[in-house]
């Protein structure tokens, strides 16, 4: 079990998390760049001392500012892969794989056998007299691995593993990375910037915003029940606070937010509630909507964004009241010459609305 409590700060930046991590388990590190992301492997690694908190793993403590504890990197049972793999030009590959266990001191003969098994699990053994120059992007990945995890520790850190990777060597390696982290009887951290990718690799989500973790759980929970705007936005979906203001006929309550009114099913009990819609349950219409949608709002586009990887559909920000996001297919916005400005009415069943307190 990894235990994190830490902070430090960076300038103006403020670093302060805290969350634990079952041993055999992933937890994938989601935010923007600049949100304190790569700082947390940092500290986790020994290479960013943190002002005041608590590392521990299973049973050692790599840092605790109360007890005047700070276990040097080279101490640290921690494999670490950087977003650019970081391999030594100069040596072979089977030299890179070997370099952490030279360093440790294993004798050549155990060296050279670990070294050997490394390079079978990660499938590069006919690389082993290569040089990282002479490797594509999906094998230098491998090598990468095989290096960390030929020390056989016990947290392992990725730091954006497939960021440096063509677009069509992503999808082809990320089933072969998921594969291969699966079952590994360590504490593993990914850190990464896209929520998809996330979510093929955590077993749980930590949304890193502005050095802090927003929300911290499993992926359909973040999806079902985000407890900040920026965890919805993120997650691709709309948040509301609301107030329930009155109960109508047919099991509905009229519910005030964001500056107008919903109707939603009756969750029961009474006073604020969080409100979940998602974006493909709303209709767009450039007239009135008629029919069994129960919420019709209607304001002006203020923005649309093509959602990856190919931008076949968009988001469409809406200022509402609520304000939404809808999301349509573009051929669906070219029908209805959808731009920023144009007036649009946004229809949605009171059953497409999620409610949690």
């Amino acid at each position: 079990m990894l235990r994190v409590h830490a902070a430090r700060r960076l300038g103006a930046f403020t670093l302060d998390v805290a969350f634990d991590v079952p041993t055999g388990s992933t937890l994938a590190l989601v935010g923007e760049s600049g949100s304190g992301k790569t700082s947390i492997l940092r500290m986790l690694a020994g290479l960013l001392t943190p002002d005041h908190g608590r590392v521990e793993l299973d049973d050692s403590v790599y840092f605790d500012r109360a007890g005047v504890v700070d276990v040097p990197a080279w101490r640290r049972s921690v494999g670490y892969v950087a977003q650019d793999y970081a391999l030594f030009p100069h040596l072979t590959v089977a030299r890179n794989v070997g370099f952490g266990l030279r360093a440790a001191g294993v004798p050549a003969d155990a060296a050279s056998r670990r070294v050997a098994d490394a390079l079978a699990r990660f499938d590069v053994a006919d690389l082993a007299d290569r040089r990282p120059g002479a490797l594509s992007g999906g094998q230098q990945q491998r090598v990468a691995l095989a290096r960390a995890l030929v020390l056989e520790p016990r947290l392992l850190l990725l730091d954006e593993p497939l960021s440096a990777l063509d677009p069509q060597t992503r999808r082809e390696v990320r089933g072969e990375l998921k594969r291969l982290l699966t079952g590994l009887p360590c504490v593993t951290l990914y850190v990464t910037h896209s929520p998809a990718e996330a979510i093929v690799f955590g077993d749980r989500l930590a949304v890193v915003a502005a050095g802090g973790i927003a929300q911290c759980d499993t992926a359909e929970a973040l999806l079902r029940q985000p407890r900040t705007s920026y965890v919805a936005e993120f997650m691709g979906v709309n948040l509301l606070r609301g107030e329930i203001r009155r109960r109508e006929p047919g099991e509905l309550v009229r519910v005030a937010a964001g500056g107008g009114e919903l109707f939603i099913p009756d969750p029961g009990g009474d006073g604020e509630l969080f409100l979940v819609v998602d974006p493909r349950e709303i209709v767009l219409s450039r007239s009135p909507l008629h029919g069994s949608a129960q919420n019709q709002l209607v304001g002006a586009i203020e923005e649309i964004v093509p959602e990856p990887p190919a931008g076949e559909r968009l988001r469409v920000s809406l200022a509402t009241h609520p304000p939404i996001v809808a999301e349509v297919t573009r051929a669906a916005a070219a029908a209805m010459n959808l731009a920023p400005g144009v007036i649009v009415y946004a229809a949605f069943k009171a059953s497409g609305v999620r409610t949690y307190r």
